[in-house]
Parts: C-alpha cells; sequence; structure tokens
C-alpha cells in the first residue's frame, strides 16, 4: 500500500529515487503520466491496467472522455525502476508539474504522486480548512 510522504532530490538526469516503502509496489514497473492539480501520477501495472479498463468503459463519444483520454495516454510512459530504486521521469513531465531540483511524493494508497514541493505546500494549505468537509462528503 503506497502511503505517506517523502521528498525527493532529482538528479541531473530527471531520475528520482522512490521511497523504500514504495519500491514493492512497483517492482513489476510502473506507468507514469499527468495527473490532476498540477502532479504526476505513478501508478502500479496492476492499478494503471484497472484505470484502462475504466477508461475504455466510458463513452468514446463524449468529448469529457476524447480529451481526458488524449492527455492522460498520449503522456504516459512505461518505467522499470533500476537497482537502485530510481526511475527517469520523461521532459515533457517534468516540465508539466513544474519539477526541477526536487520533488515531494506522496502515496495514496492505490497510486503516488509527484509534486513540486512549492505546489504541494500550497495545495496542502489550501485544503486543510476542507478536510473535514472533504471526509463528510464522502462519507469518511
Amino acid at each position: 500500500m503506497l502511503v505517506g510522504s517523502s521528498t525527493r532530490t532529482v538528479d541531473p538526469k530527471g531520475r528520482i529515487i522512490l521511497p523504500r516503502e514504495f519500491r514493492r509496489d512497483f517492482e513489476g514497473g510502473l506507468m507514469v503520466t499527468k495527473g490532476l492539480d498540477n502532479c504526476l501520477y505513478l501508478l502500479p501495472m496492476k492499478e494503471w491496467e484497472k484505470l484502462v479498463e475504466k477508461i475504455e468503459e466510458m463513452p468514446s463519444g463524449s468529448e469529457s472522455t476524447r480529451r481526458f483520454s488524449r492527455v492522460f495516454f498520449a503522456n504516459a510512459s512505461h518505467l522499470v525502476p533500476d537497482g537502485q530504486g530510481r526511475i527517469l521521469i520523461p521532459p515533457r513531465l517534468r516540465e508539466m508539474a513544474s519539477v526541477k531540483k526536487e520533488v515531494v511524493v506522496v502515496g495514496l494508497s492505490n497510486k503516488a504522486e509527484v509534486w513540486d514541493p512549492d505546489e504541494w505546500e500550497k495545495y496542502e494549505a489550501e485544503s486543510a480548512g476542507h478536510y473535514e468537509q472533504s471526509a463528510s462528503d464522502i462519507g469518511v
């Protein structure tokens, strides 16, 4: 299970070292793509396949489906962590998420997100006041 958050350094080649606690989930490879709220998604292959099935079930005639699918799949890359747990985030995705010298990797149970630290801090601060209401809205 992917939980917690960790600040990681981006090396000159654009690689990050996955948090040790996340590596088991990504052993078989992972997909990285554009996420929501200016972050990137890191999805274990099993979760990627579930999400692909869900997207394929959406009405292909829907403009929202086409827009989302095109951006989501066009920016997806298959990655396999090296022996040190490093992954190379493609330049285009680093640019989309404003990734520079550091990132925050956030676990969300079945996937992880990669954030620019300033963007993550801003998102956390904005969300803090809505936590209780959000919990109520989703029935937690």
